[in-house]
């Protein structure tokens, strides 16, 4: 169903409602890489899914998970087709802006104590000040042990946060444009103001260093070794009246690996194999080991190969060329207060179902993966088949900007790969904001698409 509301073909609306209960406790509990995919993997077993590890072999059938550095995940359901043949393959990412802690932070000024840190990802900086946030992460000690740390989002827990001028002295700050209003080096976080007794300088870091040694037992030069995110704090809600939305942190591109996660824990034996894989670093070009262009990917699938049949390069080759993908990741929803930056006969609307975007890029169509239109009819037709709701667009006017996903990365192996998300109001915000009715549609849509694509 081409462009028509979603909400209007369920006369029950309780499946909708209950399927993002699930995804609201899977976004409020997953606030970084590490804890999706701690989540993911704890589904997975509940699901009957199994380590690669554990499997000499692979028969039709087999459920199969990976993951990478902790921030990666990738799950297989083995095909009736061998995995040579080719795979169906959802792709998401799981990282979102953020601010990151730097290695050496802590300080103190004024009597407070505070934490430098560097954003991560595009944001609008001043959209982080004043608001609960939370700090999760991992600090890595010499000896080998890794402390966990999940500060801000239990309801006894303190917050931290990011303060701002107050506006009775920000005339001067009124007069400076957007981005410059506040400034990278000023999104420091403030985390404590209680001296030490008997310190004399720097008592207050003194004192949150005390309480670090007493909780954690961790040194101040830990912090080389740890790895921390600001991220903000709370749950994720219903949004409207008619709690139509869900209201949270990290629908980009959560969202899209929720869906995804589900859709593959929820179906039979395909024919071609199954798979999901949940990446990182895709708000910073999907670089790095846990990024999209890592050979992960590819050593996963030539594993897998391995374990069906006498492994060859090109049967790896083969495998990828054959393969059909989906790019799960999140499209700009047009919003009613900001209609000029779209042009909507190729825009994305909330409660319309899950979006097509063809090419992303920017002014030009620069550094998108342009999908094959051969590629777009199969979809098309396996989604009017089964009434899933679906809609095309682009990201905003073609002057007016643009942005990347993954699609390209797994493009350039020579697969068939188009864009296939969910529309999100507030886009890198701390709070964006998501139609329930797109949530369940994607899931529907990605379903259809593992067992019927071919």
């Amino acid at each position: 169903m081409y462009s028509k509301y979603a909400w209007e073909k369920y006369d029950d609306l309780e499946p909708i409602m209950s399927f993002n209960e699930g995804y609201k406790e899977f976004l409020s509990n997953g606030k970084n890489e590490r804890l999706v995919v701690k989540e993911s993997v704890e589904l997975a077993k509940k699901h009957g899914f199994k380590e690669l590890s554990e499997f000499e072999t692979l028969k039709p059938g087999d459920k199969v998970y990976v993951t990478n550095k902790n921030k990666n995940i990738a799950l297989f359901i083995i095909g009736e087709e061998k995995v040579s043949k080719g795979l169906n393959i959802l792709g998401a990412h799981i990282d979102s802006p953020r601010i990151d802690v730097k290695q050496n932070p802590l300080y103190e000024a004024q009597n407070f104590a505070l934490l430098d840190t560097h954003y991560y990802g595009g944001i609008k900086k001043y959209q982080w000040v004043t608001i609960p946030l939370c700090l999760v992460g991992v600090i890595c000690k010499k000896d080998g042990s890794v402390i966990e740390v999940n500060i801000g989002d239990k309801e006894d827990d303190p917050v931290f946060g990011i303060s701002d001028l107050l506006i009775h002295l920000s005339a001067d700050q009124m007069q400076k444009n957007a981005a410059k209003v506040i400034e990278g080096e000023d999104l420091d976080l403030t985390i404590g103001s209680i001296p030490l007794k008997g310190k004399d300088k720097e008592a207050v870091k003194g004192n949150i260093l005390k309480l670090l040694k007493d909780k954690y037992d961790v040194e101040e030069e830990d912090f080389l070794s740890a790895e921390l995110e600001i991220v903000p704090a709370g749950k994720s809600r219903d949004y409207g009246l008619d709690r139509s939305m869900v209201a949270g942190y990290g629908h980009d591109d959560r969202v899209c690996a929720y869906t995804s996660l589900k859709a593959i824990l929820d179906i039979d034996t395909p024919k071609r194999t199954a798979c999901t894989i949940l990446v990182d670093k895709e708000e910073i070009g999907s670089v790095g080991a846990t990024g999209a262009q890592s050979r992960f990917f590819e050593n996963i699938i030539a594993t897998l190969i391995s374990k069906q049949e006498d492994y060859n390069d090109l049967k790896l080759r083969s495998a990828l060329t054959e393969s059909y993908m989906l790019s799960s990741d999140v499209s700009a929803g047009v919003d009613p207060l900001y209609l000029g930056v779209n042009e909507l006969k190729n825009s994305a609307f909330l409660g319309k179902g899950i979006v097509f975007n063809k090419y992303t890029g920017s002014r030009g169509k620069g550094g998108c993966n342009d999908a094959m239109p051969e590629y777009i009819a199969k979809l098309r037709n396996i989604l009017d088949k089964e009434n899933i709701n679906y809609q095309t667009a682009e990201l905003g006017r073609v002057d007016q900007g643009g942005g990347g996903t993954i699609a390209y990365i797994l493009a350039n192996l020579n697969m068939n790969v188009i864009d296939a998300g969910i529309a999100v109001l507030n886009m890198h915000a701390p709070m964006e904001v998501v139609s329930k009715v797109d949530v369940f549609e994607a899931y529907q849509a990605y379903k259809v698409f593992l067992l019927n694509i071919e």
